[in-house]
């Protein structure tokens, strides 16, 4: 009797680790993703040469923001449910400005707002307030659809990877402790 304890014990302590094991590894592939968009925001940007409107770049702060969520919680290995959490409010608040340009990538061109100046001169010509304000505003080169794959533009890319990272992050929260 008193070996089926000890095995009953050790079994489940086996399953937590499995458990944590498996959150790790969410949290891992999150972080993996992450770098992933990003590195292929940095190609297009640099190799394809497709320049990244206000909205494209307050998508990347949310993937950098996500990415650094995910790499805390690895790292850390305690409060999955916070991590995951915060993965999942990032990642829709990521996908709220992925909807936003898709939006306006939906406009009739007569509806498209006017184009601002680069995001370097906002920062230098306005307050820090003010130029985030705009910079998450978006203008008229939101608009402009650059590149596509299989008839998604870049923000439907975005948006389809925000929500999977949504998932990705309920998925944590729901996680039995």
């Amino acid at each position: 009797m008193c070996h089926k304890m000890m095995t009953h014990k050790t079994m489940n302590q086996n399953n937590g680790a499995q458990r944590m094991l498996k959150g790790r590894q969410i949290n891992l592939l999150i972080f993996i993703i992450c770098n992933g968009l990003i590195a292929t925001a940095l190609y297009m940007q640099h190799v394809m040469e497709l320049t990244p409107c206000y909205l494209c770049i307050t998508q990347r702060a949310f993937i950098i923001i996500i990415g650094t969520f995910a790499l805390l919680a690895l790292i850390h290995n305690q409060g999955l449910k916070v991590y995951g959490f915060l993965i999942a409010t990032s990642a829709l608040a990521g996908s709220f400005f992925s909807g936003k340009q898709l939006w306006l990538q939906s406009l009739p061109e007569d509806k498209v707002p006017a184009c601002g100046p680069p995001a370097e001169y906002l920062f230098d010509a306005f307050n820090f307030s003010e130029a985030l304000g705009m910079l998450l505003r978006g203008d008229g080169n939101c608009a402009e659809i650059q590149w596509t794959l299989l008839g998604l533009s870049i923000p439907g890319w975005t948006m389809l990877c925000f929500l999977f990272l949504t998932l990705l992050g309920i998925s944590q929260v729901l996680r039995k402790a």
